[in-house]
């Protein structure tokens, strides 16, 4: 009687280092546990989306934290953080026009890199969408505030509207405004960018008459010393509103979910990362030239701050708050959405439990997932406060850019055939480029951040290990 012999299992080595094809990826694309994601995203809705989740962290909450680090300077590192984002904009358009899946830029390491670092990739992006939805989501909290105080001369008390560190017990209105984008999102992707595009248009409106109003408030003398802490200062300032262009990735998350993903996924990328770093530098310009840059510490309703102070009317104030709301209830609905979809890929994977991929037949969307992200954003932007979060947020995103970029010019070796809808120029120069310059903000930011950073990446490593090597599908295949 012949004994059964059980195959060999791979060594460690080849368990880290095994890749997903790029055709079983695109085979899988759409289908989850029990349903598939439905196409209903256009161009227009792609754009929307990516602005929706970039436009008003950065401008409306962080910009108050990073000019007294960079002074009137907060232009050239609005610019300098624009530039970095753009080189990994660039490989993310290549990568999403040739593989539209949800997973972003983990699933480009799955197929490039190997499991280990795709894993490491999602990871980040957890770091990346959830806890900076946290972080927007606390900033919501503020203009509630300022908008209270400036409309009924009421606000909120502190214990109930900050978090420990900050003065308070708990954030309330940032649970509110998560649990309001999770219901959207319970609601499908076709509603959740409808509500979205609304919000877009009336956040931009809001910018412009910000510029109007504070333009005509420049004084000249604002702008000297423009480099009051010198070329490191505006690097520290660079490194910091890197978070505020978090998000002009999202379109890439929606790969399953758009009509014609590999001609609209790059194109939108790239327009809404343009729409915003223009935005961004002329509210920048607008804010510190109204106000003296002394006069930022402590605002992370920067914007209102401005506008009260430079006008004795409060009603301008009050509506730039209002708008200020709109715009951060974009940034969550989005943000949060994207979050939802890179696990969702993860969990097709096998390297999470499959329930964050089961599809709800009725709505199209990943319900329990939904339920699992908002919950655990909404701890998070309750109790821990807006600082820590955002510069944690920027370095797993700048680790996330630069592995993106890596895997465009290992993809351009490795798989030359593919069908490529957009090509970044200048290959390898400009990933190249995108390497260094997420290295070098990356090593801008504190020690503190960095430690936040290893903490996370441990505990990824610790789950990786306990679970997903042994769960993955191509473990078990």
């Amino acid at each position: 009687m012949r004994q059964r012999t059980d195959p060999p299992r791979p060594g460690l080595r080849a368990a880290l280092t095994r890749r997903k094809p790029v055709d079983v990826l695109l085979a899988e694309g759409g289908h989850g546990e029990g349903g598939t994601l439905r196409r209903t995203l256009g161009l227009s809705q792609l754009t929307m989306l990516s602005i929706g989740a970039t436009l008003g962290s950065g401008i409306f909450v962080v910009l108050g934290e990073a000019v007294p680090v960079a002074g009137p300077a907060v232009v050239l590192s609005f610019v300098l953080a624009g530039i970095t984002a753009l080189f990994s904009a660039l490989s993310y358009a290549e990568l999403a026009g040739m593989i539209p899946l949800s997973g972003s830029s983990y699933t480009y390491a799955y197929a490039t890199l190997g499991e280990l670092v795709a894993w490491v990739c999602g990871w980040c992006l957890v770091l990346e969408y959830g806890v900076s939805v946290a972080s927007v989501a606390v900033g919501w909290g503020q203009y509630i505030n300022e908008l209270l105080d400036l409309t009924l001369g009421v606000t909120i008390p502190a214990a109930l509207s900050s978090p420990p560190g900050d003065g308070g017990l708990v954030n309330l209105p940032a649970i509110v405004i998560v649990l309001l984008a999770m219901v959207l999102l319970l609601a499908g992707a076709r509603e959740s960018a409808r509500a979205n595009a609304i919000m877009v248009v009336i956040k931009v409106a809001t910018l412009l008459l910000f510029c109007v109003i504070a333009f005509s408030a420049v004084q000249a003398g604002n702008f000297s010393p423009f480099l009051p802490l010198g070329l490191a200062g505006m690097s520290a300032g660079a490194a910091k509103l890197f978070f505020s262009y978090i998000g002009f990735d999202a379109a890439s998350t929606a790969g399953e979910e758009a009509k014609n993903p590999q001609r609209d996924l790059p194109r939108a990328i790239l327009l809404s990362l343009g729409i915003v770093t223009l935005l961004y530098c002329l509210v920048g310009l607008a804010a510190v030239g109204a106000l003296n840059w002394t006069r930022f510490e402590g605002s992370e309703a920067a914007l209102a701050h401005v506008v009260t102070a430079v006008l004795d009317n409060k009603l301008w104030a009050a509506l730039l708050a209002a708008g200020a709301l709109v715009a951060i209830s974009s940034v969550v609905l989005t943000v949060l959405y994207g979050q939802t979809r890179i696990l969702f890929a993860m969990s097709r994977d096998g390297l999470v439990p499959k329930a964050l991929s089961k599809v709800d037949a009725k709505t199209g969307s990943p319900r329990v997932n939904t339920y699992v992200v908002s919950g655990f954003v909404a701890v998070l932007a309750a109790f821990v406060p807006l600082g820590n979060l955002a510069d944690a947020t920027s370095i797993g995103t700048l680790f996330a850019f630069g592995l993106v970029n890596v895997a465009v010019l290992v993809l351009r070796r490795r798989r030359p055939d593919l069908p490529r809808t957009f090509r970044v120029p200048l290959a390898p120069v400009t990933p190249l480029l995108g390497v260094l310059c997420c290295g070098y903000m990356m090593f801008s930011l504190d020690v503190a951040t960095w430690l936040t950073f290893a903490g996370w990446m441990v505990s990824g490593l610790v789950l990786y290990f306990a679970y997903g090597i042994r769960r993955s599908k191509l473990a078990r295949a």
